[in-house]
């Protein structure tokens, strides 16, 4: 069983972030978008891993082998961004004949992986959405068999969006999809969907069974980020993983918050909701709902609902007042 893990997109709804670095590894709750899905797979007791690299893959495999020294992994790379299915089609020499547990690499799942695994079927994620038109989308009968999977139809049948996890047992039969999908150009706008490879599979008879997610964290636009963001940080810190308070110069640190190390913080309020990465300076500021990159500078700011990526520096206003009596300031 290996897991494929494509993250070769280029993140344009995160820009100008990801000018310099992948959507993937992006900051998130003390970790990145891309350790969290890894964390997750190997605590299931995922061990072979085939990454789909792109858009500063390079960045990728240096974050993979300075971060999981021992991992088990293959490194494909998509030269042409052609869509999901395109990626998963140029995985087929480093996956050949085992089950393949597909999983986006820009969007965070809470589901059970163990329990996926064992199952005697193949398995798409699923959750309900209010507006299935922008997703690809199952069809699927009272027993959760899908029926029929369709891309972003424009007069939708169904409201279970495919969240993008994907247990194919017959990988045989996808490749011989995507082969016929791809060579027979059946491509929409330039890209290829593996919703149309996975329903050609159903229509040769291949069974497939839709599970919920309980949770679903698309993190390519900054928005739901940070909203994923502040989710992880209060699972953490429900869970104990803040073992100490942090302590820092006149500083107020309200949690759930994730301080990397080597940080020099004083004189501010951090959190709640605040990631902040290694060796980054905040002198005379407040920061709430927010994710700072490494090696950052901020003074003299309020921050809320913001993204600062490495090596940036911020400075803000500073006033000194003397205000009398009944007086109403507005500084903007």
């Amino acid at each position: 069983m290996k897991a494929i893990i494509p993250v070769a997109g280029a993140g344009t709804k995160l820009r100008p972030l990801t000018y310099t670095q992948p959507k993937a590894l992006i900051p998130i709750a003390g970790k990145t978008i891309l350790g969290v899905i890894i964390d997750q797979l190997l605590d299931a007791g995922v061990t072979e891993f085939v990454f789909v690299i792109g858009y500063l893959g390079e960045k990728i495999q240096r974050y993979i082998a300075k971060t999981y020294p021992h991992l088990s992994y293959t490194l494909v790379t998509q030269n042409d961004r052609r869509g999901t299915g395109h990626a998963i089609w140029l995985t087929r020499d480093a996956v050949q004949d085992d089950e393949v547990l597909i999983v986006l690499g820009d969007t965070i799942f809470d589901y059970n992986v163990k329990d996926l695994l064992n199952s005697n079927v193949s398995l798409i994620g699923v959750r309900k959405v209010d507006d299935p038109r922008s997703f690809g989308v199952a069809e699927i009968d009272n027993n959760d068999k899908v029926l029929r999977m369709v891309e972003k139809p424009l007069i939708p049948k169904s409201n279970m969006a495919m969240v993008g996890v994907y247990y194919i047992k017959e990988t045989k039969a996808l490749y011989a999809a995507l082969d016929k999908h791809l060579y027979n150009r059946v491509d929409e706008d330039g890209e290829y969907h593996l919703t149309n490879a996975l329903q050609q599979m159903i229509e040769a008879g291949i069974e497939f069974k839709a599970f919920r997610v309980n949770n679903w964290f698309d993190c390519g636009k900054k928005e739901t980020l940070l909203s994923t963001n502040a989710i992880l940080l209060k699972q953490m810190d429900e869970e104990g993983g803040q073992s100490a308070p942090y302590k820092f110069d006149n500083t107020v640190v309200i949690p759930p918050v994730n301080i990397a190390e080597g940080c020099n913080i004083r004189n501010s309020i951090i959190g709640p909701n605040v990631s902040i990465g290694e060796h980054t300076t905040i002198n005379s500021s407040i920061v709430k709902d927010s994710i700072i990159g490494s090696f950052a500078e901020l003074n003299e700011v309020v921050l809320h609902s913001s993204i600062i990526g490495n090596d940036a520096f911020v400075r803000g206003l500073s006033q000194s007042l003397n205000i009398g009596d009944n007086t109403e300031i507005d500084l903007g």
